[in-house]
């Protein structure tokens, strides 16, 4: 009997994920409706919304590049290039002028796609894990989890999580290369990335450990901590002629946003809520909801901690090695909390719940997401009351 022909084999792979491509398409033109009803009610300009947040700094990025020194004041230096470079490059590949709305449609373009691949992938990730059937509820998951607002804005998580998610599913298979390359990219696009460079050295030390040193297949895995590094290496480089200091990102973040590690982030955070909850915040009656999200977050992003736990032995090293980076480092931001953003960086937290939740629970977990996903987004898209 012939081998099935690569064409074929497409097809197969296809077929497999079509659940979720369906529902990652829907997803999309329900917040694509948020949006314009928010344009026609809220009277906010539609691609402002798509742009909104972080959108903002990319699109300035994408038309003006980098200051040369480092300001105070928020700047684009808080940003990483290679997002804002995918923006340029779609949009001075289509015959339009160079206008904000061109940009802003070029970005969430990028996001749109790079989003598809992020779900496919995870889908993929989780049936490998669990099963085909907790695949495709894992995918549709994370098409549903509020945090995927990123993919129809012109927001850098878009581009960074199929690459993060390719890169450990090419840990798992060994394509060491790939893999590196994979990385490295990704550690252009944001600093949550870096993640990836333990992941990376860890899945290395495992193959080492397994096959030993002398063993030319076990020492090629040495490519993907060393290719990881690239993407940032080379980002620093250029920030040092450019701005006379290699860490002139991340100072922008600190001086622009006071960004910062801090292990009493969260103590922090509570502290900030419990003041605003008290009697003497009733003048001011607005509670800044980045609070409450954040709090709900790290509940959130603990107890999908604990369930991934439980299913160690079925989920990769490099998978859990991720998920614990990410997880580390929105618990200790001291300016974006664990909010949907992040949480959905560390997809595998998220995505294990779909494990362990089946049959009518699934589709109340479901629809639930669907909702918070369209209310939620709806305050992203408008000013500055919910961050994505």
């Amino acid at each position: 009997m012939a081998a099935p022909s690569r064409l074929t084999r497409w097809a197969i792979s296809l077929s497999a994920v079509r659940s979720t491509i369906l529902i990652y398409l829907g997803t999309r033109a329900l917040l694509l409706l948020v949006a314009s009803l928010d344009d026609v009610l809220r009277h906010h300009a539609f691609n402002h919304e798509l742009a909104n947040w972080d959108g903002l700094w990319y699109r300035e990025l994408a038309a003006k590049g980098y200051p040369t020194s480092i300001s105070h004041l928020p700047t684009t230096l808080g940003f990483f290039p290679l997002y804002p470079t995918a923006m340029w490059a779609v949009a001075h590949a289509a015959p339009l002028p160079d206008t904000i709305a061109n940009r802003t449609f070029a970005g969430v373009l990028v996001s749109g796609v790079g989003g598809l691949a992020a779900a496919v992938l995870v889908h993929r990730l989780a049936a490998g894990w669990w099963g085909e059937r907790s695949g495709r509820r894992a995918g549709a998951l994370f098409c549903l989890f509020p945090g995927s607002v990123v993919f129809s804005m012109a927001y850098a998580e878009g581009l960074m999580l199929p690459l993060a998610a390719g890169c450990i599913l090419a840990l798992e298979r060994r394509r060491w290369i790939i893999a590196g390359v994979l990385a490295g990219l990704a550690t252009a696009t944001e600093p949550e990335a870096l993640a990836l460079i333990p992941v990376c050295a860890v899945s290395a030390a495992l193959e080492l450990r397994r096959r030993g040193w002398n063993g030319r297949g076990a020492r090629r895995s040495l490519f993907a901590p060393a290719l990881s590094l690239t993407g940032v290496v080379a980002f620093a480089a250029f920030l040092w002629s450019w701005t006379g200091t290699p860490v002139a990102s991340l100072r922008a973040q600190r001086y622009g946003w006071h960004e910062r590690t801090d292990p009493l982030a969260l103590v922090h955070l509570a502290r900030g809520l419990a003041r605003e909850l008290s009697f003497s915040h009733f003048n001011h009656p607005t509670i800044n909801l980045n609070l409450v999200v954040g709090l709900l977050g790290a509940a959130i992003l603990t107890g999908g901690l604990v369930l991934l736990f439980r299913t160690r032995r079925q989920v990769s090293v490099e998978a859990l090695v991720w998920t614990v980076g990410i997880s580390l480092l929105a618990l200790t931001s001291e300016y974006t909390p664990p909010n949907p953003r992040l949480l959905i960086t560390a997809f595998p937290a998220v995505v294990v719940i779909a494990h362990f939740v089946k049959g009518r629970k699934y589709l109340w977990l479901a629809c639930a997401n669907a909702a918070l996903l369209a209310g939620m987004s709806s305050l992203t898209f408008i000013g500055t009351t919910l961050r994505p």
